[in-house]
């Protein structure tokens, strides 16, 4: 079977760097032609001057193009070459009045740069291919050429898809190989260029080609955003749909400046990657500076790293550029791309991407943009007062919208303009379009009117099989080539899904239809299963909410990566005008529908009460009405209820609160901080700043700070406890939130603080309990702490760094990829030239790892911090610029690192072949086979059966509570004189929390039991009637006195002993979404209580787990009887190591657990990029029954099993290098 030209391209571009052709225009200014030489002999009489319109060429001076085409081919070695064909559009040529000679332009390109192609492949005996050139048109789609009225457009989507298609075809017509829309500079003309180039391709005259697809889009400048507002990854995740084989960048900066926006672009996406950037920036003059040299020398730098597979150059470049870029780059490693999307994320995008995965927080809709849903905006639309309409977008983006619905359906509006007419104002205001859209409308006219109009990546609502399959699938097909996610209603030709089966027969059936039949990808589908109002007093209603829940979950467990969306306000519809009542459902409702997977929905997320400030009973009576129990009987409670609490006010302080209010009212402030009591602070604060008439900047300034600072006092010097930190932080929140509308109301700017802290946790890593941590600390001592959160990419952490002027950024990270990341960043850093301090922290950062590692990457400003305690003296050291305290940091470093290479050196690593010679060999029989073997699913693992299991020794570590010996063990921590009494605080306070955490979280687990043989250092498994490949490594330092060298595959008996081997992940879900209700409103103690608890009861259930293993699913030691302290202890039989632990360093096995046990689709779990697993509390890892198993430190490893290790897994030297960096055996200082 013959192989057709994308595969050819994608096999050739997995082999080896390939490269393009450098800059055309710069070839043809070179020749200084003059008017005659662009007229020719056919355009002689045209009325207007052509000099400049280089497309033209091809036509009149079609010799010299093929010489330059041939120049880049033979001279600068290039694979491909670009027609000349960057304005060949009508768009563009109308500014020489030639909209009539596209196709006679564009066939001419491409002849000329095909006849070049096949001279110098006929000389060469090397294949050269054409790529058709799409460029940019001199109009924009998502820009208004009118300052005065940013919704116009001179030009409309449909005329630039006409202007594409008849380019496309011209070039296809012509003979070229490839099809590339170019200088991408705003994502929506792009989207018009490959929507054109999609319907050409499936055409009757063209669908037998095979023609790959390239994109490149152009950030122009360092602020790594197109020209029309989008980051990389938004356009990304814009484009992606159309499935394009190479994604790149080219144009306006230079190979140095480009580096780190190739590095973000290639982390986004699935695509084969190009890099064509210019000789630099423009000098003053226009010209570019930088020679062949200097631009190879740069570009063979971070090629190096395996970022891209086709370079090339743009404006400036010459073939000597080219030919200098492939003698420098072409033995450069080329870049793999991500072999499997992750089939629980859906990605969207406005300016900025949106991520939706299992363990996101609930995604909330703004629905005040919707003539439905609000009166105000649809008196503004009527009156066709837009501008005004845009303050509610605005308004609905800062109160937290994080998607924007948009609807214009009403009789007296015209639908199809008013959409186009907002959408494109949204467009030109940054802070309302850096969101994705809902473009909502029961109107499909309207919804293609939107959709012609948004760059991003947005979300239709809706279609439904209510018309039948045929119009189903000619809508979904319309949807799915704008790359737009779909609203899927559960609706057919009978009608709207009102009860639990008819809601999953629609969703089935709609499901295998958009991906069996559309081609959808899983992960655009969003169900609506119809959430309908209960309350009403009609039996049939009654089961509504428990249908809507019950059908979530069927939907996130029985259709593959499809998302659940739902109106909430339509629950409690019969409760209208009852805030309380309403709120209070919501609240109830969403803790059970985001449990079992609903990831977004039309809510007023900031009248979402917690859970445990609504009053019991009212909670009683949600859950009664939700669940449909007590009959009509909770129906007339709740209104009784809601009768009870009308128009009630605030309450009168009671008689506890008279010791309080006697004291005075400074001296209350500082108690209410000091001692972390926030019930009175409000009332405190309001009274001090209306009998004093103090500013209430001066407030915060004054006593409130002075309290923080007797907290920062008390902490550092060991008499205050974390626990009492956080609670004396929320307190001080509070004051200052009541307070900060005062400030903005006196346009008054922010207390002066000691300096400016960013905070975030490192791209592919979602723990945060440390680095939130540190934050309450700093900010008790009067830092300002910008916590970017988690997963977050160097680009946002170093930009958001200069734009808020940071004296200090720190990372963090708690999974050993995490390293390399702080690696990275440190090297983005140093190549900046930036003087910004850099603190690490995190469970796998050391001293030893900071100093010979990140350090030379970052010297002198790269400080490893311990745990919380020390952040504060080290901040204010480094904001001080304490020179001494630098210069001990320095030396200190440059022992460790000397201490280190000395102890690489003492260190005998055995050679490879040896240690296999003398592996632990077990004497003890082969454990017995499963009682159960294969694989098994929980799905709601009771979490109270592990609560007893639970380690409470690493609880009161994160809360850097650790007594003095003898005290240093949970339970005489207690004992302790100076932190027992409040290990004894915060442990109460834990176990109230579990009681809530207990109703609210949920735990999954699945689990698999395998036969399994060892061959050589690796385990072999059978699964489904294939042999799968665990490797794994084995010690080559001597641990013990015995000569022996361990490795996991020890334990597993050989192919004849019938042995076998397990695996398990588990995870407890909903404490993420928990916990940032609490930051949410200010309450960090609670957030990490919860955090801090949920990786207790997830390790407590992996335990229990093993337990289970132990005793019945495999049963080899039935007869276990283990005192919980002896199970911590490890004084059981067998193993479960864990990837990224010390006898398994390597995290990429956590791919193989994956893949058997099919972990994101049996509980949702996922990893991101880095490895890390998602929601972070998840523990994974192996079961080893083998009476003689035990854990070991695997240790250093040398180079000889590095390369071993590489071969067996079929990947590069360098990708085993950076998994294993932190027990590499080996150094740059010792090789």
């Amino acid at each position: 079977m013959e192989v057709g030209l994308t595969e050819t391209l994608r096999a050739e571009l997995s082999r080896r760097m390939m490269f393009m052709d450098g800059g055309m225009g710069t070839m043809i200014q070179k020749l200084e032609l003059k008017e005659e030489d662009f007229r020719g002999d056919q355009f002689t009489e045209h009325p207007c001057p052509l000099i400049g319109n280089n497309d033209l060429l091809s036509i009149t001076q079609p010799h010299l193009i093929k010489q330059i085409h041939k120049d880049y081919l033979l001279e600068g070695g290039a694979d491909f070459i670009s027609t000349n064909t960057f304005n060949s559009t009508s768009i563009a040529m109308a500014d020489y009045q030639m909209e009539n000679m596209i196709y006679q332009l564009n066939m001419a390109s491409a002849k000329v740069a095909v006849e070049a192609a096949q001279e110098v492949t006929r000389e060469t005996g090397k294949v050269r291919y054409v790529i058709g050139v799409l460029g940019p048109t001199n109009k924009t789609l998502s820009l208004s050429p009118s300052v005065e009225n940013p919704a116009f457009r001179n030009i409309k989507f449909d005329e630039v898809v006409v202007a594409y298609t008849e380019q496309a075809a011209a070039l296809l017509d012509g003979g070229v190989d490839i099809l590339m829309v170019e200088t991408i500079f705003d994502t929506l003309n792009a989207k018009a260029g490959l929507f054109a180039v999609s319907e050409l391709l499936e055409s009757e005259k063209y669908k037998h080609l095979d023609v790959p697809i390239f994109v490149s889009g152009t950030v122009v400048d360092l602020s790594g955003r197109t020209l029309s507002g989008q980051t990389v990854e938004a356009m990304v995740t814009s484009l992606t749909h159309f499935k394009p084989l190479c994604m790149g960048l080219n144009c306006a900066l230079g190979a140095n400046e480009m580096r780190q926006f190739i590095r973000e672009l290639g982390e986004f996406c699935d695509t084969f990657v190009s890099c064509y950037p210019n000789a630099g920036l423009p000098n003053a003059f226009g010209g570019y500076d930088d020679t062949p040299e200097q631009m190879a020398e740069i570009l063979e730098e971070w090629s190096a790293s395996g970022l891209v597979n086709i370079l090339g150059g743009c404006c400036g470049t010459t073939p000597q550029h080219i030919r200098a870029i492939v003698d420098a780059t072409k033995d450069a490693p080329p870049r793999k791309p991500h072999s499997k999307l992750d089939t629980f994320k859906l990605t969207l995008s406005g300016l900025e991407p949106m991520l939706v995965f299992q363990e996101s927080n609930f995604i909330n809709i703004g629905e005040r943009c919707n003539v439905a849903g609000s009166s105000v905006f649809k008196k503004l639309i009527m009156a066709d007062k837009f501008s005004d309409a845009l303050e509610v977008a605005k308004k609905q983006i800062a109160e937290g919208a994080q998607v924007l619905d948009l609807n214009f359906d009403d009789g007296m509006i015209d639908g199809e303009k008013a959409m186009a007419h907002f959408v494109n104002l949204i467009t030109c205001e940054p802070d309302v379009s850096r969101v994705p859209l809902c473009i909502d409308s029961s109107d499909f006219k309207v919804i293609e009117a939107g959709l012609k109009c948004t760059q991003g990546k947005c979300i239709v609502n809706s279609i439904s099989l209510k018309e039948g399959t045929e119009d189903f699938l000619a809508k979904a097909a319309i949807v799915k080539r704008y790359g737009a996610a779909v609203v899927v209603m559960a609706f057919d030709e009978q009608g709207q899904a009102d009860n639990f089966k008819r809601k999953i027969e629609i969703c089935k059936r709609s499901y295998d239809l958009l991906v069996n039949e559309a081609g959808y990808n899983p992960t655009d589908i969003i169900f609506d299963p119809n959430l309908l109002t209960i309350g009403t007093g009609l039996s049939e209603h009654a089961e509504y909410g428990r249908d809507f829940i019950r059908a979530t979950e069927w939907i996130k467990k029985n259709l593959r990566g499809a998302h659940v969306s739902g109106g909430l306000s339509n629950l409690s519809f019969a409760f209208r005008g009852n805030r309380v009542i309403r709120e209070a459902m919501h609240s109830v409702f969403l803790s059970y529908a985001t449990q079992v997977g609903l990831d977004m929905g039309i809510v007023h997320a900031g009248n979402l009460p917690l859970l445990k400030d609504i009053d019991p009973l009212l909670k009683q009576l949600c859950d009664d009405l939700i669940w449909n129990r007590n009959g009509e009987e909770v129906t007339e409670q709740l209104l009784l209820y809601a009768e009870k609490v009308k128009g009630k006010g605030g309450k009168k302080a009671n008689a506890s609160d008279d010791d309080w209010f006697k004291k005075p009212l400074k001296a209350r402030l500082n108690d209410a901080i000091v001692n972390g009591i926030d019930k009175y602070i409000v009332a405190d604060v309001k009274e001090f700043k209306e009998t004093t008439l103090t500013p209430p900047l001066q407030i915060i300034e004054g006593p409130l700070l002075d309290a923080m600072g007797v907290v920062g006092d008390l902490f550092g010097s060991g008499k205050m406890f974390l626990p009492q930190v956080i609670k004396s932080a929320r307190v001080m929140k509070k004051a200052v939130a009541y307070l900060t509308p005062f400030i903005e109301a006196s346009k008054v700017e922010g207390q002066n603080n000691k300096g400016t802290v960013i905070l975030a946790t490192v791209k592919g890593d979602v723990h945060d309990i440390g680095k939130n941590i540190v934050g309450v600390v700093l900010g008790c001592n009067n830092y300002r702490v910008i916590d970017l959160g988690v997963m977050c990419p160097l680009e946002k952490i170093l930009s958001t760094a200069d734009k808020e002027q940071a004296d200090i950024i720190g990372v963090s990270g708690l999974i050993t990829p995490s390293l390399r990341e702080m690696v990275n960043i440190a090297t983005e850093m140093n190549s900046r030239g930036m003087t910004t301090p850099l603190l690490i922290g995190g469970a796998t950062t050391s001293r030893k790892h900071t100093a010979v590692k990140i350090w030379p990457a970052y010297p002198d400003l790269c400080i490893y911090v311990p745990d919380a305690s020390r952040a504060v003296n080290v901040v204010t050291s480094l904001v001080n610029k304490d020179q001494k305290y630098i210069g001990d940091v320095r030396k200190l470093y440059e022992k460790v690192q000397l201490d280190h290479v000395k102890t690489l050196q003492r260190k005998n690593i055995t050679p490879l072949t040896e240690c296999r010679n003398k592996k632990f060999r077990c004497t003890l029989p082969t454990p017995p086979p499963p009682n159960q073997p294969g694989v098994q699913v929980f799905n709601d693992y009771d979490l109270n059966d592990v609560v007893d299991l639970i380690d409470w020794k690493p609880f009161f570590d994160v809360w850097q509570l650790r007594g003095r010996y003898p005290n240093r063990s949970y339970p005489k921590i207690f004992e302790d004189k100076t932190v027992g009494p409040e290990a004894k605080k915060l442990f109460a306070d834990a176990h109230e929390m579990l009681a809530e955490l207990m109703t609210s979280l949920k735990g999954r687990a699945v689990i698999g039991l395998f036969p399994a043989h060892s061959q050589g250092d690796d385990v072999v498994i059978q699964h489904d009637g294939k042999n799968l490949t665990c490797h794994m490594l084995r010690q080559q330092i001597k641990s013990g006195k015995e000569d022996v060298y361990i490795g996991t595959a020890d334990f597993i008996g050989p192919p004849e002993a019938n042995d076998h081997m397990g695996m398990f992940c588990c995870s407890v879900y909903g404490s993420v979404a928990m916990a940032t209700k609490f930051e949410d409103s200010g309450d960090d103690y609670n957030s990490l209580l919860v955090k801090s608890l949920a990786d207790r009861l997830v390790e407590a259930m992996a335990e229990h787990l093993h337990l289970k293993i132990r005793r019945e699913i495999w049963g080899y030691d039935k007869s276990e009887n283990l005192e919980t302290s002896d199970l911590l202890s490890v004084k059981y039989q067998g193993t479960r190591p864990a990837p990224g632990y010390p006898s398994l360093p390597d995290h990429a096995l956590k791919h193989v657990l994956w893949d058997v046990l099919n972990v994101s689709d049996s509980i949702g779990t996922h990893l991101t990029d880095s490895l890390a697993m998602e929601p972070p509390p998840s523990v994974c890892g192996l079961y080893i029954a083998h009476p003689d198993s035990f854990y070991f430190n695997l240790g250093l490893v040398g180079r000889d099993q590095v390369k071993n290790y590489a071969q067996r897994q079929e990947i590069t030297v360098e990708e085993v290098e950076i998994s294993l960096d932190s027990v590499l055996g080996y150094g740059p200082s010792i090789q």
